[in-house]
């Protein structure tokens, strides 16, 4: 006997993608870890900048950095897409319009950062540019050496960074690092600071037993902080500071 189950509305499953703070559909729906409650990535990372707590259950997430504890769902985003039609379209188009009303201001550096078109908006997911320029190294989280897994971390949040040498370090006798030829990269807000490292040593050539100094406004960085923890947590905080955010690398230092 053939089934016979009744037809499901979309309305049917508004409990599950729905965002529990802003009751829209789930954008860039994201995980809290400790208790797999989801919401749109935007919301839940501006709670997080007054509360250390899960807006729906209230269990505490992290005792200092919340952030750490979210991950992106991107299998019920594709869900979400394609129960909605013309969702993915209405939601790159409302990002590009505000870019255009609301472009980024210049860096430190005098760069002018610009949003091109809309193609740059798949690496945008954290309001920066892409000023990663050419190929070569103006990307971190891959390159031709990928080959086919080259879009590995494109789903997730993408950060711009400026990396600047500090010259004249103390340290007598032992040659100071150079500055990169490309100072601009883009990457995964994910990537710690023990993967920054290693992309400079590759980048300048450098033998496997020199040490290298991480540091964000004078402070150096331990190897697991990411890069969107630096971000909250030091860089943001300094009301001055403008994008990209800028990490200065150096000849370690031991204070031992």
């Amino acid at each position: 006997m053939a089934a016979t189950g009744r037809r499901h509305l979309v309305q049917d499953f508004n409990h599950f993608i729905t965002c529990y703070l802003c009751r829209g559909y789930l954008i860039k729906p994201t995980t809290v870890t400790e208790c797999l409650h989801t919401f749109c990535k935007s919301c839940i990372v501006q709670h997080f900048e007054d509360s250390n707590d899960c807006p729906k259950c209230g269990i505490q997430v992290h005792e200092t950095n919340p952030l750490e504890m979210l991950r992106l769902d991107n299998t019920l985003e594709e869900i979400i897409f394609k129960l909605v039609p013309g969702l993915r379209e209405k939601e790159e188009q409302q990002e590009l319009e505000f870019w255009k009303k609301n472009p980024p201001k210049e860096n430190g550096q005098g760069k002018l950062l610009v949003i091109q078109d809309a193609e740059n908006l798949t690496c945008q997911r954290l309001g920066l540019p892409d000023v990663g320029g050419d190929d070569g190294d103006g990307d971190c989280g891959g390159g031709e050496e990928d080959g086919g897994d080259e879009d590995y971390h494109r789903s997730d949040p993408q950060i711009a960074i400026c990396l600047d040498c500090l010259r004249n370090t103390g340290q007598t006798g032992e040659s100071t690092v150079s500055d990169l030829m490309k100072r601009f990269i883009r990457c995964s807000s994910r990537v710690t600071v023990g993967t920054i490292k290693k992309f400079l040593s590759l980048k300048l050539k450098l033998p496997s037993s020199y040490e290298l100094d991480v540091l964000c406004n004078g402070e150096i960085m331990g190897r697991d902080h990411t890069l969107e923890f630096i971000y909250m947590t030091r860089w943001r905080l300094h009301g001055e500071n403008t994008y990209p955010m800028v990490l200065e690398y150096r000849p370690r230092i031991d204070f031992g």
